[in-house]
């Protein structure tokens, strides 16, 4: 049996009247604001506070002061009137003076680093841009985009075939991967390399990432069987057993400096064949946030991508094709 379930709803009208009567101090002057009676305004914040079940102003002196339930109602009356303003300036082209907002996921198999030089872009524009950002798995973050939290996904691979909604995978570029160690350890393993490797301690991503994957193959393919310590989802935390000495560990070559700079170790040298790719996911096949834009714009410059975006053909291999639906 279907159930109808009542809504509670803010008449925007009323908190109009309220909000321009708190800030000018009473009924008279907000009348002359609103240039409408003074009657009619203390009408209309009456019927507010009917609808609450609170009483939002009182006398002091010969000014209209709000109650401290009052000053509740206040607060978020400013933000909704200062969102709306900002809104139509938006729209009609006109700077709002705020900073542009841009609201990114960031699958958390990414490293930082690369992460950070991925969104680098966005706070080099002439117009102030305030990234918020939030880390999880891709297939959750998808579902955000979908519910339009997200304005994009920063994401090692293309949308999966699994996914339900209608989103776009754009490249971004790809680079080689470098293996590092901390120094002791890396000067016992410089000669010979990547055969050294075989019986080596070594860190690596956990199983069923697109880096792991990508690794096993080419150290099978070399004959290669390193002793596997650690198995390490955060990338941060696995850079932290390799600057500590417990193993080898991987990471982009487009970070090699930072790498070896902010964790003190040593590169050992590329792994052949072995690449990390990535890509901005979203929700629409042309993009427009001009924060985006810079971002891939940037990424396409400094990494070998392919400027194609496409959409996935049912039944194709989401390692072909660069959409989802």
């Amino acid at each position: 049996m279907e159930r109808h379930i009542a809504m509670e709803w803010l008449n925007y009208h009323h908190l109009l009247y309220f909000w321009t009567v708190a800030h000018e101090g009473g009924l008279l002057p907000a009348a002359r604001k609103l240039r409408v009676t003074h009657s009619t305004v203390g009408a209309q914040v009456h019927a507010l506070e009917e609808s609450l079940g609170e009483k939002l102003l009182v006398r002091e002196g010969r000014r209209l002061v709000p109650t401290d339930v009052g000053r509740l109602v206040l607060r978020y009356a400013d933000e909704i009137f200062g969102l709306g303003r900002e809104l139509v300036d938006t729209v009609r082209g006109r700077p709002t003076g705020q900073a542009l907002r841009l609201d990114v996921g960031v699958v958390d198999v990414i490293p930082k680093l690369v992460a950070r030089r991925l969104l680098r872009p966005a706070h080099e524009l002439d117009q102030p841009v305030r990234i918020v950002c939030r880390e999880d798995h891709l297939e959750r973050l998808i579902g955000e985009l979908a519910l339009h939290s997200l304005d994009a996904i920063i994401s090692d691979s293309p949308p999966p075939p699994s996914a339900n909604v209608k989103v776009f995978g754009h490249p971004l570029g790809e680079c080689g991967v470098t293996l590092f160690a901390a120094p002791a350890l890396a000067k016992k393993l410089a000669r010979g390399f990547p055969r050294s490797l075989d019986g080596a301690p070594m860190v690596v991503p956990t199983e069923g990432t697109v880096l792991r994957r990508s690794l096993d193959r080419w150290l099978a393919a070399i004959s290669v069987r390193p002793t596997i310590v650690a198995e390490i989802e955060d990338s941060a935390l696995l850079k932290a057993f390799g600057q500590d000495g417990a193993g080898v560990f991987p990471a982009p070559s487009v970070v090699r400096d930072e790498v070896v700079r902010q964790y003190g170790v040593r590169a050992l040298g590329e792994a052949p064949g072995v690449v990390e790719r990535f890509y901005v996911i979203t929700a629409e096949r042309r993009f427009q946030h001009p924060a985006l834009v810079a971002i891939t714009a940037r990424a396409r410059a400094e990494l070998d991508a392919s400027p194609k975006t496409a959409r996935r053909r049912p039944g194709a291999s989401a390692r072909d094709h660069t959409g989802s639906r």
